[in-house]
């Protein structure tokens, strides 16, 4: 090979557009076991939907009410324990199966992470997830660059609302609520929010909204510090620096101390913003990582 023949094909391989993410996973591990637990997560999401929905729909009542306070076979009460917040700071007493089932889904997350609210149950999350898909598929890059702390502020400027309005004043504009409220009653103009979410993460900034300003999802990462539920790069001297598991990561930045055992030695992402959504298990082909538990904190390679 003469060096004429290797500087186009060099120069080839640099204008050629990056390989998608996981297609060597793919190739390696076959579709299924690559697309494992985003299947998994889509199966909890939509069914989690479906029991709202088989109340109205087809008179079929396991679930009564919404992600905001509901009631599962006329017996279990579940509160979403950031609208009680809410309330609270709006000057409201709530009532005692409210203070009941927000006292279960705290104790629920924060036994198994609070971002896994995000990632498995959050039908939002099916709109910033396909914002990312497309984003991805159409090779956009850069952005507007956010502060990650900015979803604290929200946080606190929603809690600041409700005391200032003595009223739930961020769930009237809350996009969990109006895909809710959509999907029973119709859309109308709360679907120009869901349209304005899913353009700001593809055209701006990726994982902007989840990532960067959603005041539930801040809320939520607060009751993770002490979950059980892990992943760790159990196999991170297999890691080829392929950089796949960054690029679906809905939380990039949580990876690397684990992976590159930047500021601590164990494998396991300790970080409070990790949504167990297990990606970065799908995409990777060299298997670093696997679910685990937070005393696991054996490397394995």
């Amino acid at each position: 090979m003469n060096a004429t023949t290797s500087t186009i094909q060099a120069n080839k391989a640099i204008q050629s557009p990056p390989e998608r993410p996981g297609l060597e996973a793919i190739r390696v591990k076959g579709w299924l076991r690559a697309s494992k637990w985003l299947l998994l997560r889509r199966l909890s999401q939509f069914g989690i939907l479906a029991l709202f929905l088989l109340g109205p729909w087809f008179n079929i009542w396991i679930v009564k009410g919404n992600l905001t306070s509901s009631l599962t076979l006329n017996t279990l009460p579940l509160t979403d324990p950031y609208v009680l917040l809410q309330s609270l700071a709006a000057g409201h007493i709530p009532y005692q199966a409210a203070l009941i089932g927000a006292a279960i889904v705290v104790a629920f997350y924060l036994l198994v992470g609070g971002r896994v609210y995000c990632s498995w149950v959050c039908p939002v999350n099916l709109v910033t997830d396909a914002a990312a898909w497309m984003r991805r598929r159409l090779g956009l890059k850069g952005g507007y660059a956010l502060d990650a702390n900015t979803r604290y502020w929200f946080l606190a400027g929603t809690l600041i609302a409700a005391a200032a309005t003595s009223s739930l004043a961020w769930e009237w504009v809350n996009p969990v609520s109006i895909m809710h409220r959509g999907l029973f009653y119709g859309f109308g103009l709360g679907g120009l929010i869901l349209l304005a979410i899913f353009l700001f993460d593809l055209l701006l900034t990726t994982r902007g909204w989840c990532g960067h300003l959603c005041p539930m999802g801040a809320f939520y990462s607060l009751l993770g510090h002490f979950a059980l539920p892990r992943v760790s790069a159990v196999e991170r001297n297999n890691c080829n620096d392929c950089m796949d598991c960054f690029k679906v990561c809905p939380e990039p930045q949580v990876i690397r101390p684990a992976l590159k055992q930047i500021g601590q030695q164990s494998p396991i992402i300790n970080a409070a913003n990790c949504t167990l959504c297990g990606r970065c298990i799908d995409v990777c082909s060299k298997n670093v990582f696997k679910i685990s538990h937070r005393f696991n904190q054996r490397s394995e390679s």
